[in-house]
C-alpha cells in the first residue's frame, strides 16, 4: 500500500476498495441551491467557468476525458505533456480546464480549442489553458471515493506536482456566506459548497452544492430564426430544457455572436434540420428552422420572466461535455 494510504486512520483504511484502475467513472455533480449558508462541516471553493476533465492514468497510459466520455488530449496537449513529465502512476483525478480573460475564467475563450483533433491546431490558437484539480477517485491500486473529502483532498495534494498548467483548487472551510459575497464582488461565477466528510458520489448529489452569483446554465437548441438586416446566417437560437421528459421552450437568444460564430453555428445546425418543432408546447416565432435537439449551448441571463422565459439572454458557446437529455431548468 502506498505510504499516503498507510497514513490514513484505520477506520478510513477500511473504506479503501482494492482493484484495477477503472476505465470510466461517472463524475460527481453539484446541485444548484439558493439557500446559501455557512457551516463548519462544509468547505467552499471557486466555481470555475470551464470544461470538466477527468484524468485517467495507469502507468504510461494517459487519457483526458470529458463528462460525455470524449477524449480531450488533442484539445489540451500541454496538459497531457504536464502529466507525462511526472513519474508514472495509477490514479483518476477530477478537475476543470479553464482559460482566463482579465483575471476571470471564461468558457467562451475555450471555444476555439473544443473538438480539435490535432494538437498542433490547439497550440496554434495561442490560448493558454490551466487544469484545476479538485478531487481524486482512485490512487495506486485503491478506489478512494468512500473516503471523506478532506482525506481525498490531502491525498490529491501529494499525488501530483502542481506547477502550471496543473493547479490545485483550494477550498475554504466554514464561512460560506462571507466567501460568496467576496466571490461575487470579485466577478466570479460563484462557489461550490462541499460536505467535508462526504464521499465521492457518482452522479448528482446534495453533498455538492452550487452557489451562483449570476444567471447562467446550459440549454438545448431546438431551432433558429432567419436573420434580418445586416445579420448573417441566423437571427436567434430557440432554446429549451427537459422537464420530466417534456422539451420545454425557454425563449430565444440573439446576442453574444460574432460573424465567425454565426457561420459555425449554421454549419452545425443545418444537418440537424427537422420538419416540425421539437418543443412540447407552441412556440410563437416567425421564419423558424427547426432542428433535432442535440446541441447544447451555455447561456448567460439575468433571470426568468413570469412566463418562464429567459430575460436578457447572451450566447456564451457550445458545450460538448453535456448530454442534451440531462439539461433541466436550474433556477
Amino acid at each position: 500500500m502506498h505510504p499516503l494510504l498507510e497514513s490514513l486512520p484505520a477506520d478510513q483504511q477500511a473504506r479503501l476498495v482494492p482493484g484495477p484502475a477503472p476505465v470510466w467513472e461517472e463524475p460527481m455533480l453539484a446541485t444548484l441551491t439558493h439557500d446559501y449558508f455557512s457551516d463548519p462541516g462544509w468547505v467552499f471553493g471557486r466555481k470555475l467557468d470551464g470544461v470538466r476533465c477527468i484524468t485517467y492514468r495507469d502507468g504510461n497510459t494517459l487519457r483526458l476525458m470529458s463528462r460525455t466520455r470524449n477524449e480531450m488530449s488533442a484539445s489540451f496537449p500541454e496538459i497531457r505533456d504536464a502529466f507525462e513529465a511526472l513519474p508514472a502512476g495509477a490514479y483518476v483525478l477530477d478537475g476543470e480546464v479553464v482559460a482566463f480573460r482579465d483575471g476571470q475564467t471564461d468558457f467562451q475563450l475555450l471555444q476555439p480549442r473544443m473538438g480539435l483533433i490535432n494538437p498542433a491546431d490547439a497550440r496554434a490558437t495561442g490560448i493558454p489553458v490551466f487544469y484545476y484539480l479538485f478531487d481524486i477517485l482512485y490512487f495506486e491500486g485503491f478506489d478512494v471515493t468512500r473516503l471523506p473529502l478532506a482525506s481525498r483532498k490531502s491525498i490529491l495534494a501529494h499525488a501530483a506536482e502542481f506547477r502550471d498548467p496543473l493547479r490545485l483548487l483550494e477550498d475554504r472551510p466554514g464561512d460560506g456566506l462571507a466567501y460568496l459575497k467576496e466571490a461575487c464582488q470579485s466577478g466570479w461565477e460563484g462557489l461550490i459548497a462541499k460536505r467535508a466528510d462526504g464521499p465521492y458520489v457518482h452522479g448528482r448529489s446534495g453533498d455538492w452544492l452550487k452557489f451562483k452569483c449570476t444567471g447562467q446554465q446550459e440549454f438545448v437548441i431546438g431551432g433558429w430564426t432567419e436573420p434580418k438586416g445586416k445579420r448573417i446566417e441566423l437571427g436567434a437560437l430557440l432554446l429549451g430544457y427537459y422537464d420530466h421528459g417534456r422539451f420545454r421552450y425557454a425563449g430565444k437568444v440573439g446576442t453574444g455572436f460574432d460573424d465567425r460564430t454565426l457561420r459555425a453555428l449554421k454549419e452545425k445546425l443545418t444537418p440537424l434540420a427537422r420538419p416540425a418543432s421539437p418543443f412540447d408546447e407552441q412556440v410563437r416565432e416567425n421564419e423558424v428552422h427547426w432542428v433535432e435537439p442535440q446541441l447544447v449551448a451555455e447561456i448567460g441571463f439575468e433571470n426568468w420572466t413570469r412566463e418562464g422565459r429567459l430575460r436578457q439572454p447572451r450566447y456564451r458557446g457550445l458545450r460538448y461535455d453535456k448530454d442534451p437529455k440531462s439539461v433541466v431548468r436550474e433556477g
